[in-house]
């Protein structure tokens, strides 16, 4: 299906990450321009963008440095012309568990910081280029998780900082982004735990996955690719061209509930 994408201008934060190379790959099929965002890991976006048949660039940036994250959209708009649509998927899991009475002022702030500020900033510097530029039509999308939609024990920081930005921002700046762009949209995607390299260990423990998968319809952990395609749709100004404010869930059908006995559940399967 033609999404009305082929020549349109993507930036995608944390492109070197499973979701974010999931998502290039999704976008660039469509022939989408890609401007692809990473921090620390860039060999991955020049050997992602060694695959991508479409035109792309590759930028570094520490999204929650105000001055790094202008220069990154100033240089994507100078080297493209326009950017049509941005997804903000670069964040942060700290893998260790840490009860709130446990847990470091340190761990917290570089929490929200990474999730939350950083998406600020991202969306904040976009804005601004629509402000100046005021394109016909524009698309932010934002990436969060199922922890801002029933919290995470031993992870408050993580679904504190994606409540944030899944309900606070997307419903705020889906108002606010049609001052600038009559037909602009903001839409979030909370993805349930996904088989991408940050989650990889994880996967592992095969009753750690017993008793997550016990919560989903599907039985099934979601891969990269699933996410990428709802993304896309969000992100599409063809198919979801009345699509705004929303947050679509991407969870096999995930309850805060068991929805299988434990002993039914097989993590080879899942």
């Amino acid at each position: 299906m033609d999404g009305g994408l082929r020549d349109k201008v993507v930036l995608v934060t944390g492109a070197s990450g499973g979701i974010g190379g999931a998502c290039a790959r999704a976008f660039a099929a469509e022939g989408a321009k890609l401007a692809l965002h990473g921090h620390r890991n860039l060999a991955a976006l020049d050997k992602l963008r060694a695959e991508l048949k479409t035109e792309s660039e590759a930028y570094g940036a520490d999204l929650t440095k105000e001055s790094d994250v202008e220069a990154l959209f100033e240089q994507a708009h100078q080297r493209f012309g326009r950017i049509d649509a941005v997804i903000a998927n670069a964040g942060i899991w700290p893998a260790q568990p840490a009860p709130i009475h446990e847990m470091t002022f340190a761990q917290w702030y570089g929490t929200i910081a990474a999730n939350q500020t950083s998406v600020f900033l991202t969306a904040r510097a976009y804005f601004r280029i629509l402000a100046r530029t005021r394109p016909a039509d524009a698309s932010l999308l934002i990436v969060g998780s199922t922890a801002a939609v029933f919290g995470e024990e031993g992870h408050a920081d993580y679904a504190a900082s994606k409540a944030a930005i899944v309900y606070g921002l997307t419903r705020s700046l889906k108002n606010e982004i049609v001052r600038l762009v009559p037909r602009g949209r903001v839409n979030a995607v909370c993805p349930a735990w996904t088989r991408t390299p940050m989650a990889e260990e994880g996967l592992k423990d095969g009753e750690a996955v017993r008793r997550v998968l016990a919560t989903h319809a599907l039985k099934t952990i979601g891969r990269p690719e699933e996410i990428a395609s709802a993304i896309l749709y969000l992100s599409s100004p063809k198919l979801a061209s009345h699509v705004t404010g929303q947050v679509l869930e991407v969870t096999g059908g995930m309850e805060g509930r068991f929805l299988h006995e434990l002993d039914a559940i097989d993590p080879s399967k899942a």
